[in-house]
């Protein structure tokens, strides 16, 4: 170990960005072990690093003691005082060992160490640097690609786009320029790993915030997603501000803001929907282009299904394509969506309901009112039968 080694490692920090520290930190754990392993010693040992002329030493720590048990780990009172007189029973003592034929397999074994601990190093070092760029959008360039992924190289690294994150209108050549969303940034055996996606909602949600400044202060503000990528997007908005309409503010003059999204998207078709606090009415604006007459729901809030009814020629339109749109608008407002029409569907009006309950009633009254005036006139007629037949009983016994 010389100087040589000291420009070595500030080169590994210019180019790798890691810290000298941490690389001597790794050199010194790297002849630790490969002390330990080569030359069968079980002792605790250190390793000291000389910065100024760029040396390591290994040293022996020993605990002095009355009476040695073990020699490798213990030294005893009269050998302590021997070196210094102000030694006790307790103390630590250090001795260099560092062998003279420190040689190839110990080098060997110190270089697998270093490059392990450098690896490592490094995977921290890119963790740290990319991880305040996750769910942010970020422009990088294609490298390569195979059956698994496409290679995304941005700024040093290089990130991979799975396949479920690949647009499916898209095709990807090398040196192609993209925008892609940082979806993760974490680590794997073989290091640091970065993924990224071209299919996120959020990718979606980070293009209108760069299209769309009210959106990026918070006066619109986007409360849903959803989304099949590729082929359409539906949007859910809303104004924190009365005076700002949200759709038409993310749409833009003549459409050009959500236009610039729909471009870099590849012509993925973007509905932009009003938020509604009231369910119903939000599920019916989830539901656009479609006209809906009512909207019901399920008695159980916990399973949050909703009945819609749209006129007979708005089915097809509301369900969608293989059922696209009901889907969409099923998973922007978190309801259950069964659609159906309107001629299948019995109305009931309540007003006549209450007229026909009350026709009823009345109907029941008169005929309770008749059955009793009919039994008071039989019960008039029996009495006056009654007093006759006593009249004549009396004109007999007469």
């Amino acid at each position: 170990m010389s100087k040589e080694m000291l420009e070595a490692f500030a080169t590994l920090e210019k180019t790798k960005g890691i810290k000298q520290d941490v690389i001597i930190d790794a050199i010194k754990a790297a002849l630790v072990a490969a002390y330990k392993k080569n030359y069968n010693q079980a002792q605790n040992v250190e390793v000291d690093f000389d910065e100024r002329k760029g040396n390591f030493k290994v040293m022996a720590v020993k605990t002095v003691v009355d009476e040695v048990q073990d020699d490798r780990l213990e030294v005893s009172l009269k050998d302590a005082l021997a070196i210094n007189r102000a030694y006790e029973v307790g103390d630590e003592i250090r001795f260099e060992v560092t062998p003279k034929n420190f040689g190839r397999i110990a080098a060997q074994t110190a270089k697998q160490v270093i490059m392990q601990r450098l690896r490592e190093a490094e995977r921290n070092h890119i963790i740290d640097e990319y991880s305040q760029y996750e769910d942010e959008l970020v422009t990088g360039t294609v490298e390569r690609r195979d059956n698994r992924f496409v290679y995304v190289k941005i700024g040093n690294v290089e990130a991979v786009m799975p396949h479920r994150d690949q647009m499916s209108n898209e095709v990807y050549n090398p040196q192609d320029q993209i925008r892609v969303l940082v979806t993760h940034v974490g680590s794997d055996s073989k290091g640091a790993q970065i993924t990224v996606s071209r299919t996120a909602p959020d990718m979606v949600k980070r293009l209108f915030e760069q299209e769309v400044p009210e959106i990026y202060d918070g006066t619109v503000e986007i409360v849903s997603i959803a989304r099949e990528a590729g082929d359409r997007t539906k949007m859910a908005v809303k104004s924190n501000d009365p005076n700002i309409d949200p759709v038409g503010t993310c749409v833009g003059q003549k459409g050009t803001r959500v236009q610039n999204v729909v471009n870099e998207l590849g012509g993925e078709n973007i509905d932009i929907v009003k938020y509604e606090d009231d369910p119903s009415d939000f599920i019916a604006n989830a539901l656009n282009p479609a006209e809906v007459i009512a909207v019901q729901f399920g008695e159980d809030e916990d399973e949050k299904s909703a009945l819609v009814i749209v006129p007979d020629y708005q089915l097809s339109l509301a369900i969608g394509k293989k059922g696209q749109n009901v889907r969409l608008a099923a998973r922007l407002t978190g309801y259950k969506i069964d659609i159906r029409p309107e001629s299948e569907v019995e109305f009931v009006d309540e007003k006549s309901t209450d007229n026909t309950t009350e026709t009823d009633n009345n109907a029941n009254n008169e005929a309770e009112n008749t059955k009793n005036s009919d039994s008071e006139e039989a019960s008039d007629k029996t009495s006056s039968d009654i007093d006759e037949n006593t009249s004549a009983d009396d004109n007999t016994e007469e």
